[in-house]
């Protein structure tokens, strides 16, 4: 009995809430997919019920394919790069030097500048003639000629993965050192004491208790990646020949440049499933190693 008037409570309390995110969120959603399935384009006056036709000639357009291919490829690979490259960083960084602070707050700072800020620092180092990047390499002699870092096609989406590796790795570090401060310290005296070496502590005690983190760290990584607009599209534009063209940058230019709304909107209810599928599955991962932790401490 109490605890179903403890539920009601708490219930009562989070009506409000539900109330203005089903206001904020659920309608807008709803809208969108509704409008998918008409043929709008203001131009022409044009808006008529189409049901799902928007969506048959979406998944039959190379374009589509070409952006959810790009959007993948940044997304896995940007990804992997912070991980690997952010886990590192936190466990140098997670020993006592001289000048720790200092180098935390140097680390931190590409994660404290906008995105757009980001974008077009990247797009000037990037430059063939005056780019800093290009000076380099021509005055250490790996170079003869400038290279067009953002005008070729094959080179285009690699070196915006390094600008974005550049300002999200931060956001990697922050949590992993938050993760690794919090392993007790007497799993690593017991190592020391058994003669572990470095890279069996890694591997069986500090990974081990960094794996939850990690897990929501991808996932978080992953859903931010997948929705990547300003970067790419202040460094690139969706260009050259479509190479850097994401899910978004496709739904912008076909949402506000041809104004075709109904077409448009199907592209942005795709982007919404997947992002919504990764979300999803990081609340099932998360129930399942919660379920696990309990398990281990009972």
């Amino acid at each position: 009995m109490r605890c179903m008037t403890e539920t009601r409570v708490g219930i009562a309390f989070l009506l409000p809430a539900l109330t203005v995110l089903a206001l904020v969120s659920l309608y807008p959603i709803l809208a969108l997919l509704w409008l998918s399935m008409r043929h709008r384009v203001l131009p022409f006056q044009i808006d008529q019920f189409i049901g799902f036709d928007n969506y048959a000639l979406l998944f039959v357009t190379p374009r589509f394919w070409n952006s959810l291919t790009v959007t993948g490829y940044f997304a896995g690979v940007s990804v992997a790069i912070e991980v690997i490259l952010g886990l590192g960083i936190a466990l140098l960084l997670s020993h006592s030097f001289k000048g720790v602070g200092w180098v935390r707050a140097a680390v931190l700072l590409p994660w404290a500048i906008p995105t757009v800020v980001t974008a077009k620092i990247w797009d000037w180092m990037y430059q063939p003639q005056v780019g800093v990047l290009n000076y380099v390499l021509q005055a250490m002699h790996l170079t003869t000629a400038p290279i067009h870092w953002l005008g070729s096609p094959s080179l285009a989406i690699h070196a915006a993965i390094v600008a974005d590796v550049w300002k999200t790795t931060p956001f990697v570090v922050i949590l992993l050192l938050a993760a690794i401060a919090m392993i007790p310290r007497d799993l690593y005296r017991a190592a020391a004491i058994d003669g572990a070496s470095s890279w069996h502590t890694f591997w069986h005690i500090t990974l081990p208790q960094l794996r939850t983190i990690l897990i929501v760290v991808i996932l978080f990584r992953m859903i931010d990646a997948m929705r990547v607009f300003d970067l790419l599209f202040v460094m690139t534009g969706g260009g050259p020949a479509d190479m850097t063209e994401t899910l978004s940058i496709y739904t912008y230019k076909i949402l506000f440049q041809t104004l075709q709304f109904g077409y448009g909107s199907a592209i942005g209810v795709v982007m919404f499933l997947l992002v919504a599928s990764v979300s999803l599955l990081q609340l099932w991962i998360g129930r399942n190693e919660f379920r696990r932790m309990i398990g281990t401490q009972v």
